[in-house]
Formats: C-alpha cells, structure tokens, sequence
C-alpha cells in the first residue's frame, strides 16, 4: 500500500514502544488516561446539569415578574379608589 500504514508497520511500532516503555508502564499509562478520560465525561455532565437546572430558573423568572407586575398594578388600582 503506497503511502499508507500497513498492519505489519503498527506492529513493529508496537514492538519497539513496548521495548522502549516495558508494559508496566504502558498499563499505568492507559489507566491514567481512563481516569482522565472519566473525569472530563463526568465534568461536562454535570455541566449539563447546571445548564439544565438555570434553563429552569430562568423560565421560572418571567412568570414571577408577571405575577409581581400584576400584583403591583392592583395595588396601584386599589389606591386610586
């Protein structure tokens, strides 16, 4: 195959980094990097969940400013009268 990377050329790659590293240290290597991966999933959800929860918030706000104004204006009514 001309100009890709065949199996046989990942393997020999493989070869020589696990040479170079040993597979003790590789293992340790992938779990960091679980872990890493893990953490950065489990921080994005709970990022959704408090988008989530301020979305609610804010929708609940115009409602209480409506019910606020209503309030407001009978209270300016009742003091005309």
């Amino acid at each position: 195959m001309l100009g890709g990377i065949s199996i046989w050329q990942l393997l020999i790659v493989l070869a020589i980094v696990i040479m170079i590293f040993g597979t003790k240290k590789l293992t340790s290597l992938g779990g960091d990097l679980g872990g890493a991966i893990k953490g950065f999933k489990k921080a994005m959800n709970d990022d959704d969940d408090k988008k989530t929860d301020d979305d609610v918030a804010n929708k609940a706000l115009p409602a209480a400013k409506q019910q606020a104004d209503a309030d407001f204006s009978k209270t300016k009514d009742q003091d005309k009268a």
